[in-house]
């Protein structure tokens, strides 16, 4: 299984820098909520075992938050230490879908999706713990009603 950083690492070595694609903390907690919400609702297993909080503005993995809190709203750079082979084929498959449909989205768009989100909903308002329970059962209604993941 992987690590919540591995996710976070595999998003931030898909982004652009020169064509402006940059991803901020923000941005990147949503999508890691998101992979791991289409893991779930996909495979019912979990792609990471670190715990999703709602947080004020949306689902936050407080792990991975710590290592990049630093940066503030800038701008996480690339990698450099990725080992790509630690995915396999249906992760990486799964990691760029996701990245392709939620990653052209801004940071701020992203949160305001997620606060309209039943997970995110029922934590805050339930002690702030984000369950996979919740996040498969949402997530399966998105595979139902979308062709992307």
């Amino acid at each position: 299984m992987l690590g919540c950083q591995d996710v976070a690492k595999y998003f931030l070595s898909l982004t652009d820098e020169d064509s402006g694609d940059l991803i901020s903390n923000l941005k990147l907690q949503k999508l890691v909520y998101y992979a791991q919400g289409f893991h779930l609702a996909l495979y019912d297993e979990p792609l990471f075992e670190e715990r999703i909080e709602a947080w004020t503005h949306g689902p936050v993995v407080p792990d991975l938050y710590s290592a990049y809190k630093h940066l503030g709203l800038n701008a996480i750079p690339r990698p450099t230490d990725l080992d790509f082979s630690v995915y396999d084929e249906r992760t990486r498959e799964l990691l760029d879908e996701v990245y392709q449909v939620h990653g052209q989205f801004s940071a701020w768009k992203l949160c305001n999706m997620t606060h309209d989100e039943p997970p995110w909903k029922n934590a805050i308002a339930n002690g702030g713990v984000i369950t996979a329970s919740s996040m498969k059962e949402f997530f399966k209604t998105q595979l139902v009603n979308s062709e992307a993941v």
